[in-house]
């Protein structure tokens, strides 16, 4: 990968976010390629189409592309309309995302991830206020993509801080959450909320009485379960059999790292 961006294709332009459109969607164009096959090049769309920004001619996998400047991907991504957006996401054929943040002075990328499409839920689309009404297109009700709801094996970065991750290991992680997809919503709502209390223990390994710390959380997500203690041990087996997490004995349990992200 050449981190660097192709300046030259940016002179026919005016506009900072035509060149920086530009700019990204020729880099992700010439230097990534599909998280998912591993196929070397990803195919653009044609462009004004209600579709993703490119998919993979070899096993279909649409992707759009997510872009700003600045050292960190951050948290909030500004999107669209809100309920585009949810239509999008709650479709079949809802695309991933890759998120690129860029340094805007010297015109290189920072960061490069993937989040699949299977760890997007309605949660992580945040509504904005609605325009004012003296405003052009009033009372339009925009979004925001919060990724710090999306829990870290979701997050697969083929760059982080201008250093280029294997291809491997972005595929091994890619693989290692694809039973998601086969999930009905109800279930991969609580796979994925399991996912999150886990990162938010801040170490290595951690216990049952911990995740169990969560149990009043969940109750209140979930206030016709009568039974979280034994949904929480039914997804951590799931993570376990799906080689997320490794159970060492006696109610303790190890996160699995795929390499250096």
């Amino acid at each position: 990968m050449n981190l660097q961006f192709d300046i030259n294709l940016a002179n026919n332009y005016k506009s900072n976010s035509q060149i920086a459109r530009v700019l990204t969607e020729n880099w992700v164009k010439n230097n990534s390629y599909c998280p998912c096959c591993g196929n070397a090049v990803l195919s653009e769309f044609e462009n004004n189409k209600p579709v993703a920004d490119f998919f993979c001619k070899i096993c279909l996998e649409q992707y759009e592309l997510k872009s700003k400047d600045g050292n960190k991907v951050g948290n909030k991504i500004v999107d669209g309309a809100y309920s585009a957006m949810i239509d999008r996401i709650t479709s079949d054929d809802n695309p991933n995302f890759f998120f690129l943040n860029y340094d805007k002075k010297n015109l290189f990328v920072n960061n490069f991830l993937i989040i699949p499409k299977h760890f997007f839920i309605p949660e992580i689309i945040e509504k904005r206020k609605p325009l004012s009404e003296t405003a052009k297109r009033a009372g339009w009700i925009g979004c925001n993509i919060d990724i710090s709801k999306v829990p870290e094996s979701g997050k697969i970065f083929l760059i982080k801080n201008s250093e280029i991750i294997s291809k491997k290991v972005v595929q091994q992680k890619w693989g290692s959450t694809e039973f998601l997809k086969s999930k009905s919503k109800e279930s991969r709502g609580w796979i994925l909320d399991i996912m999150n209390c886990v990162d938010s223990i801040k170490k290595e390994t951690f216990t049952l009485e911990e995740i169990y710390r969560f149990e009043e959380k969940l109750k209140q997500k979930y206030p016709n379960n009568n039974f979280i203690k034994d949904k929480i041990r039914q997804q951590l087996q799931i993570l376990r059999d799906k080689a997320i997490i490794e159970f060492v004995g006696r109610g303790k349990y190890k996160k699995i790292s795929y390499g250096n992200f």
